[in-house]
């Protein structure tokens, strides 16, 4: 799960802070969504990391050490896409065939997550309204959404089924990722999440401890209430 970059190669320090927030609130959105979705879910556990590292390593090229880009590791149900859902599937009980593509649509809705965090972060920070009317599917690349959204496209491609049926599914999973994130309780763990990849300063930050700050950040608004 990876945010997608329009890279500059001078780059204001304002904007690199700013570009900094939105991909650590990017990734937190990932992140709160696996963990969180797929809880609720009752789907099983996987494992995931968060990897920060300089962009001037990533590109080879000499920027200032300041700007930044981090990625979730791991965090998918499906860790192989195959070349239908029907193949994978075949043989398998009704109980079987309905845990696999639920895990299956978990992941798509758990990528869309990402820059949905994104994009309502900016709508906060800018006094703007936050909707699926304003923001859509192809609203999505804008929020550094482009990878996200090409494995969606991938995933989507696996259900082998016509492009009304296609449609209708993925706006359901969209609409479902919306919901996640204008949950009162999933957006205060996202910030605070995001906060903690902005102040920690590791390279790595494993998934157990990625689910401590998850929890704590909700157990802060139980407290609160």
């Amino acid at each position: 799960m990876n945010r997608s970059y329009l890279a500059k190669l001078a780059v204001q320090s304002t904007d690199m802070k700013e570009l900094s927030r939105k991909t650590a609130i990017h990734e937190a959105g990932h992140a709160a969504a696996i963990y969180f979705a797929n809880k609720q879910k009752a789907l099983p556990p996987v494992c995931f990391q968060i990897i920060v590292s300089n962009f001037g390593q990533r590109l080879q090229t000499p920027i200032q050490s300041g700007l930044w880009f981090a990625k979730i590791e791991g965090g998918r149900l499906i860790h192989t896409l195959p070349s239908s859902v029907a193949e994978a599937t075949r043989g398998f009980s009704s109980v079987q065939k309905h845990a696999y593509i639920k895990a299956f649509e978990a992941d798509m809705m758990n990528l869309l997550v990402g820059p949905l965090a994104e994009a309502n972060y900016i709508a906060l920070r800018d006094d703007e309204i936050f909707n699926s009317r304003l923001v859509n599917m192809n609203a999505l690349h804008h929020y550094g959404g482009s990878a996200d959204l090409k494995l969606v496209e991938e995933y989507l491609g696996c259900l082998s089924v016509d492009q009304e049926t296609c449609g209708q599914k993925m706006a359901e999973i969209f609409a479902a990722a919306f919901e996640f994130i204008n949950d009162r309780d999933n957006w205060r763990a996202i910030l605070g999440l995001a906060n903690y990849i902005l102040a920690n300063g590791q390279q790595v930050i494993a998934c157990e401890e990625i689910i401590s700050v998850l929890d704590a950040r909700r157990d802060v608004r139980r407290k609160a209430a």
